[in-house]
């Protein structure tokens, strides 16, 4: 089996935010890889670092340590302004809410081409138009609606606007930021469907950030699960689904809906508190547990599954 190649390789960030003498520590230690073509899962609840990795990604927060690599190149720190740009072509975001991400004052047309102008190369106007025609076309809207506002679309549409944003430079990743939360569930469905047909037609990878763990079983290849900054497990998707090892991943697992009315009432909801496992006298370590699969805990979370 051909040995895959990495895309993206975060190596143990660290980012601080507040004064320097009593910094917060919004993430800490965080490591993973994700490979071309593939869609790398980070869910957590809110609060829990998965939007500051995702935006340190994209250069929107410094990092205190550590370092982010993208095709083996060096992309956090101080770049210069080439390699900044370089950047920008190479890594977009599709952000939570569509109705705060685009400029309710400019039309479809400008927001789709955004990055087109921020990108530093110089494009004609037939050809901005012609890019943004068919970024919508790929996303399922009409062109014609390149002349129309965000307020006259509805939720569903405005996520798209944004995943075309994010298309029309042809990223080597795209971090999409809790793509669907803000969305009904009827769209939700409509939007996941739509992500993945273009992963595989245009062979695209993403960092999916989610805040539960529903919402990403059938669309991630890996998922790590992140709190308070640590990512605590990392395993295929099948793999953590099937043998949960940390208490908190079960946790999060056990307050997945269940279709089956009964068995939703009658489901064992679990709570993880982490005064149980004295971490001051057993402190936890990266253990792999399976091949692939990675835990961070002490002996009793081990001993525990």
């Amino acid at each position: 089996m051909a040995e895959r190649e990495k895309l993206l390789e975060v190596d143990h960030i660290k980012v601080e935010f507040g004064k320097k003498n009593r910094p917060f520590v919004a993430v800490e230690d965080v490591s993973f890889d994700i490979y071309k073509g593939e869609i790398f899962g980070l869910v957590g609840e809110s609060g829990s670092g998965k939007t500051t990795v995702g935006r340190s990604i994209v250069r929107a927060n410094s990092l205190a340590s550590g370092e982010i690599r993208l095709n083996g190149r060096k992309i956090s720190g101080k770049l210069s302004k080439a390699d900044d740009m370089q950047v920008t072509r190479d890594v977009q975001m599709i952000f939570q809410n569509p109705a705060n991400s685009l400029n309710e004052r400019a039309n479809v047309g400008y927001i789709v081409a955004e990055g087109l102008y921020a990108a530093g190369r110089s494009y004609t106007k037939k050809q901005r138009q012609e890019m943004v025609e068919k970024a919508l076309t790929d996303v399922g809207l009409m062109p014609e609606f390149a002349e129309r506002f965000p307020h006259e679309f509805s939720g569903g549409q405005q996520q798209r606007i944004g995943i075309a944003r994010a298309l029309i430079l042809n990223p080597s990743l795209i971090i999409a930021d809790e793509p669907i939360s803000a969305l009904d569930v009827s769209v939700r469905a409509q939007v996941l469907n739509l992500l993945a047909r273009l992963q595989k037609e245009r062979e695209l990878t993403y960092l999916f950030i989610a805040h539960d763990l529903s919402s990403v079983r059938f669309i991630c290849d890996r998922i790590a699960v992140i709190r308070k900054g640590r990512i605590l497990e990392l395993a295929g998707s099948e793999q953590l689904f099937a043998n949960p090892v940390h208490p908190y991943t079960k946790a999060l697992l056990s307050a997945v809906p269940i279709p089956d009315p009964v068995d939703e009432r009658n489901r064992n909801l679990l709570v993880y508190n982490p005064s149980e496992y004295n971490y001051d006298g057993d402190s936890p370590v990266w253990t792999e547990v399976e091949p692939g699969h990675f835990v961070y805990a002490n002996r009793a979370e081990l001993q525990a599954c």
